[in-house]
């Protein structure tokens, strides 16, 4: 196994230090917890996290306009309730915490855990959990994947605007159930911790379905050209969005170069064209990645002139372009 790294069991700490260093404006306050330096004094708090190994998610958007901590397990692995209720009491402010929160067991459980302590601290705080996963057919079973990163930006954006908890909570669980995503995979994701591939993958074939932590796809295909690509993946996203007027997320698994992201969005916005699609914004790059995986997820979210607001409004974050 070859990784840039001196240690596998320091692999999430020394990341982690490597941020601190990277920016200023973030610092380490525990093991796994990062936070800005410039706590809020007032507005909701928010609040995220989750194994690591989809940097820049979720330590990366840790910065004004976005998340005010982070809780980074180690490589695809919860972190636990004392760490999250760690951050929750850093950051916590008298209007409250928002926990926003993947739709995995382990970071369901643990988030909520840490949840019940802080309430039982007298920290008001409340959660959302994002599931926009479309290759699990259940609803409530799917997957929170990219667009959790436009979750931390819109939650950002009400708390800086000022709305209480409750508001925050009502119009984030709306706009969680608008979001759908689905990716796919060329090449899988080798674990640092293991040395292990996340699934063996013919480079004859490619994944349907990936997860975000190296799990294998819904099936494989025969490798295609990335149009007929596009169109395999919007043909199970358009099952679920008629929309027309479309805010669209091209992400990066971890090692899809900039170059084929680009391709991607050149061939995505040929699709458009061609289906009278009214792409209002495009969100192109690497927000929630699975390590080294080498594919793409789609997101896609109706237009709403307020979420274009939310959006374009400023952050201090580098990696939300």
């Amino acid at each position: 196994m070859k990784k840039l790294m001196k240690e596998k069991t320091h692999f999430v700490a020394d990341m982690l230090k490597g941020i601190e260093v990277m920016d200023n404006s973030v610092e380490i306050i525990s093991d796994n917890v990062i936070v800005r330096k410039k706590l809020k004094k007032s507005g909701v708090a928010l609040v995220s996290g989750g194994g690591s190994g989809h940097e820049p998610a979720h330590a990366g958007f840790v910065a004004e306009g976005m998340l005010d901590a982070a809780v980074c397990g180690e490589v695809f692995t919860s972190p636990t309730p004392d760490k999250i209720l760690e951050a929750i009491k850093h950051v916590a402010t008298d209007e409250g915490v928002l926990l926003i929160i993947k739709n995995y067991a382990g970071d369901v459980m643990n988030f909520e855990m840490a949840q019940e302590m802080a309430e039982m601290e007298g920290i008001s705080c409340q959660s959302v959990i994002v599931r926009d996963d479309i290759s699990i057919e259940n609803e409530q079973d799917r997957r929170g994947v990219a667009g959790t990163v436009l979750v931390h930006k819109y939650a950002g954006y009400l708390s800086d605007n000022g709305y209480n908890l409750t508001e925050i909570k009502e119009k984030v669980d709306a706009f969680i159930e608008s979001i759908r995503t689905i990716g796919m995979a060329i090449y899988p994701c080798l674990v640092p911790t293991t040395g292990q591939y996340g699934f063996d993958l013919d480079d004859s074939k490619m994944e349907i379905g990936i997860g975000i932590h190296g799990e294998r796809g819904i099936y494989q295909e025969n490798m295609e050209s990335i149009d007929e690509i596009i169109n395999r993946l919007m043909h199970e996203l358009e099952k679920e969005i008629s929309d027309k007027s479309l805010i669209v997320m091209i992400n990066g698994m971890g090692a899809t170069p900039d170059s084929e992201l680009a391709i991607i969005a050149h061939y995505f916005n040929e699709y458009a064209l061609n289906k009278d699609l009214d792409i209002k914004k495009y969100f192109v790059g690497n927000y929630m990645t699975a390590l080294d995986m080498q594919g793409f997820s789609i997101t896609l979210v109706p237009y709403q002139q307020a979420l274009e607001e939310a959006f374009n409004a400023p952050t201090e974050s580098k990696y939300f372009k």
